[in-house]
Order: structure tokens, then sequence, then C-alpha cells
């Protein structure tokens, strides 16, 4: 448990400084329908086992529970098992902490329940911002890993689906400060590609749509039960009430 709230907290720790660096970049929508398709969960699983977990680790998830979407133990075993021997193993990786810390200053956070974690109220859903995160990536030569993210401004993070996405820069232009017109504002004016990638520009959103809906799904993999649950409560209380109303005006119509 104590371990748990450790990476908690260094998982907030790590989306503060996110949002905080983000500016005032708004979050693209994630697109939720792809968290009741099986297809884009499995998919998602494989890119995530793929991109992700060679760094980042999800020690409180078990490969075996890729089962509730879809996944058969021998689909698991032969295609996903890459850091472990057995499905039923925590997802942990073999990436050691100092020469991460060495790396890229810090730790990777563990993305258990990350999607979770990186909610913001104001701007939207965790998965809006992770959605919005690995979609925008860009070279960035003055930078120690050659990349940067508009989300999150100098992130140690490389960008590692780029093979996928093709390489590009971003452009940014002046513009007047709209609070102090003597100021000028460096904002954002568009990507320019420089090499295409594997996928193209929606075939990425796809994939990292898919990406998304499993670190979301990751998270919480009984939201969908909890969810079903919790509706079938309500109409059983609704039936409830409506019951024990008509039972109480039964029992006391004839009192005066």
């Amino acid at each position: 448990m104590k371990k748990l709230i450790a990476i908690l907290l260094i998982t907030l720790g790590f989306a503060g400084s996110a949002q905080a660096a983000g500016g005032g970049i708004a979050w693209d929508k994630f697109p939720k329908e792809k968290m009741s398709d099986m297809a884009a969960l499995q998919n998602g699983a494989k890119l995530f086992v793929n991109y992700c977990l060679n760094c980042h680790a999800a020690a409180f998830h078990r490969y075996n529970r890729m089962r509730d979407i879809g996944l058969s133990e021998a689909d698991i075993k032969n295609n996903l098992l890459f850091a472990a021997d057995k499905v039923g193993e925590t997802m942990k990786v073999s990436l050691n902490p100092q020469d991460a810390k060495d790396w890229f200053g810090a730790n990777p956070p563990d993305l258990t329940v990350i999607a979770r974690s990186r909610a913001d109220g104001s701007k939207g859903s965790g998965a809006d911002y992770l959605y919005t995160y690995m979609r925008n990536f860009y070279r960035d030569d003055t930078k120690a890993t050659g990349w940067n993210n508009l989300a999150f401004p100098s992130v140690a993070m490389p960008h590692v689906m780029w093979e996928l996405q093709g390489q590009r820069v971003a452009k940014f232009e002046d513009a007047p400060d709209p609070h102090d017109p003597s100021k000028k504002l460096h904002v954002f004016a568009g990507y320019e590609q420089l090499t295409p990638g594997a996928l193209s520009e929606r075939q990425y959103d796809e994939a990292v749509g898919d990406l998304v809906a499993y670190l979301q799904w990751m998270g919480e993999p009984a939201q969908s039960q909890r969810f079903q649950l919790g509706v079938l409560v309500l109409i059983f209380l609704s039936f409830l009430t409506l019951f024990a109303w008509r039972l109480n005006a039964s029992y006391w119509k004839d009192v005066k």
C-alpha cells in the first residue's frame, strides 16, 4: 500500500508539472466510443506493450487481466509477454531506476492509473490529456532527446512512436499580447512535416486513440461493469421506492 501511494504521488507530481508547463493549450477530446470497442482496446494493448512498457511499468496490473478485453492466455503469451515469464505476473520493466534518472532526469512514472491521475476539471479528462500529449511531439534539437511536446514543453520523454507519426517541427510566430500591446507572445502556428511516418495522420490519431483507450481501461478494468451495476441498482431503488410509497399509502388509508 505504501508503494502504491508513493507511485501515485510521483505520478500526480508529473501531472502537475505537465499541466503547469502546458500553458493554455487546449486538450483535444478523446474518442470515448473506443472504450466499448474490443478491437481498439486490443490494439491499444499491443501498442502499450511495444512502445510504452520498455520504460514505463504498469506494476499494479496483471497480463492475464487482458482476458477481459477478449484476449486469450495464448494470445497474451504469444504476442504480448515480452517482459515476464507468466501471464499471471504484473507488468513490470527491467529498466534500472538509477539508469532512468541518469538518462531522462527522473524515473518514468508507473502508468497503471496514469489516465485517472491526469484529469483536470477545467481542461478535460486524463484521457483527453494523454490523447493530446501523444499527438503533439515535434523535433527540437535544443533538447537532450531531440524532441519536445506542445502539451508538455521541455518534456524529458522522447517520441517513442515517431516512426508511426513521422518527424515534424513546430512553427511559432510573434503576436501582440492582448493584455499589453507593447509585448509580444510566442504563439504556435502549426506543424511542418519533415519525414512521413508509417501511418497517415488519421491512422496515427486512431492508433493513439486505441492506446489511450487501453490506458483508460487499465486504470479501472471493471469500470463498464460498475456503470452497468449502478444502473441496475438505481432501477431497483426506484421500484423499491414506488413499492414502499404504495405500501405506506395502503397501510395508513383507514387511519383518520
